[in-house]
Formats: structure tokens, C-alpha cells, sequence
């Protein structure tokens, strides 16, 4: 197995974390007899010789011994050691010499990968026809082999493995070898009807969908959801031993959270994926999921309508009504994924507000919940049900401020409540006056409830706030991000906040120069005193403040003018978020829109971060916006959310981005 690994010179090669000198362990690792060691081997290869998705040329070194790893009947988890061979040799993986010369290694031994494919593991079996469509080369003997394993095979997974090989191969070879690929989409087409079980028909359904729509049966969606609860009715009995009363550590609600019948979601997802813009049938597939009498396909389901929700902005109201009927549900597992949903869904929770309510009310156990560490936070059902804005949390919230233990999170949902939340600036008030100054914890209890005030524009609030700008000792390791909370909620205020202006002049010359500069432009309305530090860091290429800077002129307008050369070169030559910043800028304070609008329209287009700093800008400018009213009003037609990277906060940037563009085009005429 491992003939000549002493031969190479190991410490030569690299990987992510420098010299490979720590391979050879690794590779033995895998080959080991204890299951932990064979474990952390596997986790080292994946972190060392293929981090994030790389390959060095360490792992052209590793090839040898890893086939020859997956060869040996007596080795334990071969399959993993499969599966990262396919992994390192992916075919959609990273371009390169070093990359070629993995995957020519693989291919140049795929005759490894047919034997495989008959292994009396059936583990080995269900991973060796990735590999065999990716390596082998010859698509007619591919073809052959995998219409064999069909044949033959009987384990389930395996079967699965197969059917989704061969909609890889039809992906793969389509459109140059066109004979192939059909036959490969007959074999599917074979498979995802009687007499094969629910499980392969899935299987090969979702396949279809991805390489060959138009052999999807017309009532795709109805026998899908009928599929899917005969494969339920089938699956034995899965014990949930995370289920059930128990310490809600994060360990636990993790375990909950993830997918009991992880192959289950694998099929159904594999299908959305492949539906991608067909919405209306996804939303009647998940309907068909969050309505089943299996609670693992709910649950299902259940996260499957977040992946929906994030990347589309229509069709979301009926699946989100059952993922609320989800909350009443005795599995644990199914109503802490149901929570966890509606958390992120803010706003468009909407429709699951009554059992959110009845949650919090007759349950008031889940208003608070305690972390590892015993750090009190807002419970899932409360922050869910504030978070769409519902004025029924806010008595709620009042009793929790009034209770003996107050999580630090509170604060951050008030702005979603508006001003049904206006009652409980008092006590938000008072314990903002009572955190400690140098509590080592001070910015998770501070910055909440700073931003809860500046939401409700609590104006009773400026002592409390100027207690904290002004008492905060110096050296303080959260002391800045404290500092910056409290100047912006000193500038929502304006006026009102007079009493603070000694201190925004006093933190001119400091590392909060431009969020007090911005704060003492709101209360003073002084270009003076604000105008030398926006020229300072408009100035600075390399300030980390300089867009927020450009910011600040553009809501000075016309007393910005001064800014104007610096805006106007940073417009020209900064990054996507400066460019569009400082045109904006620009605009509000000289005019220019001939000038700027093909800067705004690129980056609109090509950036979409930028998105909501241009609409807040057209919103500024009133009529004066019209010449990028019709951007806004594609963006409010567009079916799709703006921002792909974002992850879980896609939903909350999206909603912010589609209020602020009514908000521009409202009294303009526009719809």
C-alpha cells in the first residue's frame, strides 16, 4: 500500500498550511484500524492537501498511495478515501497545470474505479461511478458499466448512486456526444417509473430535471409528493435521541437542526435545484413536502422553503403559513428548524404570526433561551414574531424587560416593530443608563438597546447615551464599536441632541472623526466644523472610512460643494461601493446626473451591493431621482433577490433594498 512513500521527498512539497512533511502520517492514518484516527486522518487530508477546494502538489503526490488505499479489501472507510479522490480530481474543480496533472493521475488509473464498482462493500459501491464518469474517458464502456450495476445491484443507495451518475455522464457528454447521452437519458427515463421503488424513481426524476426537462411527466409535481410519501411509508422508523426535553445547548439545537434523512433531502433538493426558475411548481412541491404525514419530509421541507425564500421573491406566503403549522409539532427537531426559518424570514413571516403568538403566549418557557455559556438571548418563537413586525410581541417584550433576566439580543429587534414599539423606550431607557461602563461585555449590551433608542428616535435617551460616550475608560477593548453606536444614535436624534454637540467636536480628531462628523452635521447643521474631516479622509485613499465619508457629503448636498474634486476623482477611480458612494454624492450636492448615471447604472447591474446606496439616493433626490426611476421600478418587478452572496441575511438586505425603491418612487407618479 504504501511502497515508496519514504522515496519522496515530502518536505519538498507544500500544502495549505506549508511543508507536506506530515502527509505520510495522514495517508497511514486512513489505513489505520481505529476509527477516530482513520477520522482525523481523512480531516487532516481534506484541511492540508485539499483546503477549500485546492489541490498542491502534495496531493499529485498523494494519488498513488490513495489508490492503492482504495484497492485493499482490508481497508476500513474506503469509500471516504473514493470520494476524495473524486473530489481532488473533479472535473468542475480549479483550472491549472498542477489541477490537469491530478486528474490525468486518476485518469491515467481508472481501470482502479471498474473494479470498484463491483466491490463487495457496498459503501465502495455507492461512491466508485462518480469516479467512473469523471476519469474513465471512454463514455461507451462508462455507459456499459453503469447499465450493468443497474442491472445487477440491489442495494438501494447503490441504485441511487448509479441513477445519479448517469445523469452526470448526460451532463457531462451533452452536446459532443449526443448518441451517449440520449441513451443515458432512456436509462433514466426507465428508472424513474414502474416497477422501481419511490426512492431510484426520485432519484432519477431529479436527474431528468437537471439534463433533460422535457422527459419530466407533465403531472411532474403530483407524482413527486406521491413518490415521496410512498418512499416515507417505506423508511423504517429513524429514533431521534436529540428529540425531547433536554439542556437547549447549541450542540443540541445543531443536532436538531440538521436532516435526519439526509438522503431524503438530497433527492428533493437535487430537484429544486434543477426547477430552478419554476417557481410555482417548486412552491407546490413544497407544499407537498410541509404537508405529509412524515415529520423528516416536513422537516424537510421546512428548509427547503428558506433556500426557496432566499432566492426568490414571490410564492412564499402559502408555504410559509405551514411552516408555522410546524410550531405546534411534538418533534423537536422539526420545531426548532421551523423557528429557526421564520427568525430569518422577517417581514414575510407574516402569515405564520398566529401560531408564532400563541407560541410565545402559552409557552413562556421559549421567550428566553440559554446558551453554552448560559447567556440569555431571545428565544426563537419572540424574535420571529417581532421580526415580522407583528405589534402582538411587544407586550411580550415589555414583560421580558420587566423580568428578572433580560437578554442582551433584545434591542435588536425593536426597528422591526416601528412605532408599535414606542411604549417600551422607557425601560430600554433605563437599562441602557444602568449597563456598566467597563463590563467586559459592555457592546453586547450596549449597542441593542443604542440601536433600539436611535429606532424609536427616543430623544429621553441622550443622557443615558451621553453617559456612555463619556464614561467609557480609555483602553477598553470594545470602547470604538461602543463609541461609533452611540454618535449614530446622537444623529438620528438631530436637534434634539444638542446637549452633545462639546462631545461630536471632541471625537473630530479620533478614529470616530466621520461618524461624529456625521452625528454633528445632524444636530448642527455646522459644514464648517464637518467639511475638514471629510476632506481629510475623502483625501486618504487608504482611510477605511472613506466611503463613509462620501456618504456623509452627499446628505450635506449643496454645502458639500467644496468635497466636489475629491468625489468626483474617488467616483472615477475607487472600488465598485466608492464609485457609486462618491457618484452619488456628487449628484445630491452639484447635479451632474448626465455625468454620473452611467456610473450608477453599471454598478447597479455588475455590483449589486450597491444597490441600496443608489436607491436611497434616488429616494433623496425626490424628482430630481427620475432619471433612475426606471432601474428602481425593474428592481421591484424582478422575480429574484438582488444578492446571491449574502447567505442568511439575503431576505433582511433584499426587503430593505425593495422598501427603500416604493419609498423613492411613491409621490412621483410611479406605481
Amino acid at each position: 500500500m504504501f511502497r515508496g512513500i519514504d522515496e519522496v521527498d515530502w518536505a519538498s512539497l507544500r500544502h495549505a498550511y506549508g511543508s507536506a512533511e506530515d502527509v505520510p502520517g495522514l495517508l497511514r492514518g486512513l489505513a489505520s484500524a481505529d476509527p477516530a484516527e482513520r477520522q482525523t486522518a481523512l480531516d487532516g487530508m481534506y484541511g492540508a492537501v485539499h483546503h477549500e477546494g485546492g489541490v498542491y502538489d502534495s496531493t499529485l503526490a498523494c494519488v498513488p498511495f490513495l489508490l492503492a488505499l482504495a484497492g485493499r479489501e482490508e481497508v476500513r472507510d474506503r469509500a471516504e478515501v473514493v470520494e476524495f479522490l473524486v473530489s481532488i480530481g473533479d472535473m468542475d474543480g480549479a483550472p491549472g497545470e498542477l489541477a490537469a496533472s491530478v486528474r490525468d493521475a486518476l485518469r491515467a488509473r481508472a481501470e482502479v474505479f471498474e473494479r470498484l464498482a463491483a466491490d463487495a462493500d457496498p459503501d465502495v459501491r455507492r461512491a466508485a461511478p462518480a469516479a467512473l464518469v469523471r476519469f474513465l474517458g471512454q463514455p461507451a464502456r462508462v455507459l456499459a458499466l453503469l447499465r450493468e450495476r443497474i442491472t445487477v445491484e440491489r442495494n438501494d443507495r447503490v441504485l441511487l448512486a448509479l441513477a445519479e451518475s448517469l445523469g452526470l455522464f448526460a451532463r457531462r457528454y451533452h452536446p459532443a456526444d449526443a448518441a451517449h447521452t440520449a441513451e443515458a437519458v432512456r436509462l433514466l427515463s426507465e428508472l424513474s417509473g414502474p416497477p422501481h421503488g419511490p426512492g431510484l424513481r426520485l432519484a432519477a426524476l431529479g436527474q431528468l430535471a437537471e439534463c433533460a426537462q422535457d422527459r419530466l411527466p407533465a403531472d411532474l409535481v403530483p407524482t413527486v409528493v406521491r413518490l415521496l410519501r410512498d418512499r416515507s411509508g417505506q423508511r423504517a422508523p429513524v429514533a431521534h435521541p436529540y428529540d425531547g426535553p433536554g439542556p437547549d445547548t447549541l450542540a443540541g439545537r445543531l443536532r436538531r437542526l440538521r436532516p435526519s434523512d439526509e438522503e431524503g433531502s438530497r433527492l428533493l433538493r437535487t430537484l429544486h435545484s434543477a426547477l430552478g426558475s419554476r417557481v410555482p411548481d417548486r412552491v407546490a412541491l413544497l407544499c407537498g413536502q410541509l404537508s405529509s404525514p412524515d415529520p423528516l419530509d416536513r422537516c424537510n421541507g421546512v428548509w427547503m422553503s428558506a433556500g426557496l425564500i432566499r432566492e426568490w421573491r414571490t410564492g412564499h406566503a402559502e408555504p410559509v403559513i405551514l411552516i408555522g403549522n410546524q410550531l405546534g409539532d411534538e418533534e423537536a427537531r422539526l420545531h426548532d428548524a421551523a423557528v429557526a426559518v421564520l427568525v430569518e424570514l422577517l417581514a414575510l413571516a407574516a402569515p405564520a404570526a398566529d401560531p408564532l403568538h400563541s407560541l410565545v403566549t402559552y409557552r413562556p418557557e421559549l421567550r428566553i433561551r440559554h446558551g453554552e455559556r448560559g447567556t440569555p438571548a431571545l428565544g426563537g418563537p419572540l424574535k420571529a414574531l417581532a421580526g415580522a413586525g407583528d405589534a402582538r410581541a411587544v407586550p411580550v417584550l415589555a414583560e421580558v424587560l420587566a423580568g428578572p433576566v433580560v437578554p442582551n439580543d433584545l434591542g435588536l429587534v425593536i426597528p422591526h416593530l416601528g412605532g408599535a414599539a414606542v411604549p417600551l423606550a422607557p425601560a430600554l431607557r433605563r437599562r441602557l443608563a444602568r449597563v456598566p461602563l467597563d463590563a467586559s461585555d459592555v457592546r453586547e449590551r450596549a449597542v441593542p438597546l443604542l440601536s433600539a433608542l436611535a429606532a424609536l428616535g427616543d430623544v429621553e435617551s441622550t443622557p443615558a447615551v451621553l453617559r456612555l460616550l463619556r464614561g467609557l475608560p480609555d483602553g477598553l477593548r470594545q470602547r470604538d464599536a461602543v463609541t461609533a453606536a452611540a454618535v449614530r444614535s446622537l444623529g438620528v436624534l438631530g436637534g434634539a441632541a444638542a446637549e452633545a454637540i462639546p462631545d461630536l467636536r471632541g471625537l473630530l480628531e479620533t478614529g470616530s472623526a466621520v461618524a461624529a462628523a456625521d452625528a454633528l452635521w445632524s444636530v448642527t447643521g455646522d459644514a464648517d466644523a464637518v467639511l475638514p474631516v471629510l476632506l481629510r479622509e475623502l483625501s486618504d485613499i487608504g482611510s477605511g472610512h472613506r466611503r463613509h465619508a462620501a456618504a456623509v457629503a452627499g446628505r450635506m448636498g449643496p454645502a458639500a460643494r467644496p468635497a466636489l474634486p475629491e468625489l468626483r476623482e474617488m467616483a472615477a477611480s475607487g472600488d465598485a461601493w466608492e464609485r457609486a458612494t462618491a457618484a452619488c454624492a456628487v449628484w445630491r450636492t452639484a447635479g451632474e446626473p448626465e455625468r454620473f448615471l452611467p456610473v450608477l447604472r453599471s454598478a447597479w447591474r455588475e455590483h449589486p451591493r450597491t444597490r441600496t446606496t443608489i436607491a436611497e439616493c434616488v429616494a433623496a433626490l425626490g424628482p430630481a431621482g427620475a432619471p433612475l426611476h426606471d432601474v428602481l421600478r425593474a428592481e421591484l418587478a424582478a422575480p429574484r433577490r438582488h444578492r446571491g452572496e449574502l447567505g442568511e441575511h439575503r431576505i433582511r438586505e433584499d426587503l430593505a433594498l425593495l422598501r427603500t425603491c416604493r419609498e423613492a418612487l411613491a409621490g412621483q407618479g410611479n406605481p
